[in-house]
């Protein structure tokens, strides 16, 4: 009980310091099977490219979809500016936590919360003109393990991705719920621990017979996470190393800010990591450095 209270309470500070989003439009039918009953709200902006990117994302414990964009992953003004779409799902069981953990979620159009998401994305594709090569996802706790999971099993349709204090997809594998309470624990508090490969081959039984390439993934985690424990930044990066085929390269201090260490794999184009120094759970969303990750705007990571 201690462990929810710190993550609502984390959501109330947000709430104390963010801006108002624009409004959303709630989306009531957007075709394809729904079995676990998810809502769907939008931003379209005026002045919508005639072929946007689309930004899949995804809210904490406890949340909702408008609740994240209000308090925080507020991505509408740049999207006014930038002419980008947004969906803000919303998570309905456990919690309002995604399932990243059962048979089905972990399986490629397995029928669970990511082949609901996945029809989200079909039909915003379809109906907005969404260039397909500018599909990303990015989420927050809940919302970043599913983040994971959703760059694991849709490789083919995700660009990229931006993840804040979550898990490696398919580090709850077996759990029998996913919230705090629900959950078992062994993930969330950093003792699931596997090599490279390790993670790769889990994650390529989730999708067998896929043999493309892999979203690019940026990470962040808190060194004073309590709730999900910061050894699992390790084990995101050692899963979408391999996946990738990236080797660390070297850390920078204090980038993108004061008390913060950027992780570079490779030449940094395709995986990058942030551990936050006395930051706990949740890092705040860095809206700037996502919109560059994702190439939306121009400037380094």
């Amino acid at each position: 009980m201690v462990r929810t209270g710190l993550l609502y309470s984390a959501a109330a500070f947000l709430l104390a310091s963010s801006t108002q989003a624009l409004s959303l439009e709630s989306v009531t039918n957007w075709g394809g099977s729904n079995p676990s009953n998810l809502k769907l709200d939008i931003y379209v902006p005026k002045n919508k490219a005639a072929s946007p990117a689309l930004i899949l994302a995804l809210h904490p414990c406890g949340g909702s979809g408008p609740s994240y964009a209000q308090y925080q992953a507020d991505y509408t003004q740049m999207a006014e500016q930038k002419g980008f779409v947004v969906a803000y799902p919303t998570a309905t069981n456990d919690s309002n936590c995604w399932d990243v953990s059962s048979p089905m979620a972990l399986k490629h159009e397995g029928g669970g919360d990511p082949t609901t998401l996945n029809n989200m994305v079909k039909y915003l594709t379809q109906k907005y003109n969404v260039d397909k090569t500018k599909i990303f996802a990015t989420g927050s706790s809940s919302g970043c393990m599913m983040t994971n999971v959703m760059l694991a099993i849709y490789p083919d349709v995700f660009a990229a991705g931006s993840c804040y204090s979550g898990v490696a997809a398919g580090c709850l594998v077996g759990s029998p719920g996913n919230s705090p309470t629900s959950s078992d624990r062994t993930c969330a508090n950093g003792k699931v621990n596997k090599s490279g490969p390790e993670w790769a081959k889990l994650v390529k039984s989730f999708y067998p017979g896929y043999s493309g390439s892999y979203p690019r993934m940026m990470t962040f985690h808190g060194t004073a996470d309590n709730l999900v424990f910061p050894a699992n930044l390790d084990e995101q990066l050692k899963e979408w190393s391999a996946l990738l085929n990236v080797g660390f390269t070297m850390n920078a201090t204090n980038q993108p800010s004061q008390g913060y260490t950027k992780m570079v794999y490779g030449d940094g184009s395709k995986l990058m990591g942030f551990l936050a120094q006395n930051v706990g759970h949740t890092v705040p969303v860095h809206k700037e450095l996502d919109l560059q990750w994702f190439g939306i705007t121009e400037g380094r990571v």
